[in-house]
């Protein structure tokens, strides 16, 4: 891509996302949500391939539709209220349907087919920003709408996402695939909690931000995309490798990595609220993300393919160093200790 080009989309990726975050105004937020829609789709779509402009023509389609629903889900409460504050939502079909257009943002179910497919048609780096700064302005106006949305639609939306998200993961061979479906799994953790402990929500998101940027960075430094090629990858980065399936543990959610706590802190926090049998229902559907993830944490590191290869087998290490890798790889898998910083800010 062009340098020029490229300075202008990430700019906008910024401007978008900060207008969006900082709004009041509904028509101020989804201005922001459309920049945010019109500065990722040259990003998808610079490889040219067929694969990436089908990718880049379902993202526009589902996002336009989205934009829209939030938009006349505004225009409906802004004539029967006179209010155009985002915080004023009052109106139970305005509700019903910005629940349903920001689950369509995210990719929660039942609107999540576009999702693992525009990711499987963006290189690596592009799917880290659509399963992380793309789902943050959203996720944004969910935070600030808390008090006015639809629960028996959000809750059920998020056990759907969290049960689609691992079983649809279980029979994948592509990663990107893979961590799509556990972006939408993560997002049903993220969603089901927004009503009873918005500032839990954005604990989990800027966690689940943290780990997904550490894979998908640490996959793009080997060329990854396959499992295949995971296999063999470790003759190319094996500290690498190494250090990967630590970070995929953690966002497993296993103990003592940091991923555990926030699913620690939901679960606590549903039985507070008399929800135990949710709470039940979640942790035992985590189970089946937490397969997909221990067979990519054996691919990676600890064993070798049980058969000859396609693949080119490269046999040296790469000695570059990446010290932002490292950085987020260690904050990934070291930072449980120093969680009871973070929970008196919850």
């Amino acid at each position: 891509m062009n340098p020029y080009a490229k300075l202008i989309t990430t700019m906008s990726l910024a401007l978008g996302t900060t207008i969006t975050i900082s709004s009041n105004h509904w028509a101020m937020a989804w201005t922001g949500l459309e920049i945010n829609t019109i500065a990722i789709i040259p990003m998808i779509s610079k490889s040219h391939h067929p694969r990436a402009i089908e990718a880049t023509i379902k993202y526009f389609l589902v996002q336009a539709a989205a934009s829209a629903s939030i938009l006349f889900s505004s225009l409906i409460n802004a004539w029967s209220t006179g209010q155009w504050d985002i915080t004023q939502l009052t109106n139970p079909t305005s509700c019903l349907l910005l629940t349903a257009a920001i689950a369509m943002k995210l990719g929660l179910v039942p609107f999540h087919f576009w999702f693992p497919e525009v990711l499987q048609g963006s290189s690596l780096t592009t799917a880290l920003l659509l399963s992380t700064v793309m789902k943050f302005p959203p996720i944004a106006i969910l935070l600030l709408t808390s008090n006015s949305l639809h629960p028996p639609l959000l809750t059920l939306m998020a056990i759907a996402s969290a049960a689609l998200g691992g079983w649809m993961g279980l029979n994948q061979t592509q990663i990107r695939k893979i961590l799509a479906f556990s972006s939408i799994s993560h997002l049903g953790w993220m969603t089901i909690i927004i009503i009873y402990a918005p500032k839990l929500t954005l604990l989990t998101f800027l966690l689940y931000t943290l780990l997904t940027s550490t894979i998908f960075l640490s996959l793009n430094t080997s060329h990854i995309t396959k499992l295949s090629t995971l296999m063999t990858s470790w003759t190319k980065t094996p500290m690498l490798n190494a250090t990967l399936m630590l970070t995929l543990l953690s966002l497993a959610g296993l103990p003592p990595f940091i991923g555990f706590l926030p699913k620690w802190l939901i679960i606590q926090e549903l039985t507070k609220q008399e929800m135990t049998p949710t709470a039940l229902t979640l942790a035992l559907l985590s189970l089946l993300s937490l397969f997909f993830y221990l067979r990519l944490a054996y691919s990676s590191s600890i064993t070798l393919p049980p058969n000859s290869t396609n693949q080119t087998k490269h046999w040296y290490i790469n000695k570059n160093t990446n010290s932002l890798i490292a950085i987020l790889t260690t904050l990934s898998t070291l930072l449980l200790p120093l969680s009871p910083l973070i929970l008196p800010t919850i």
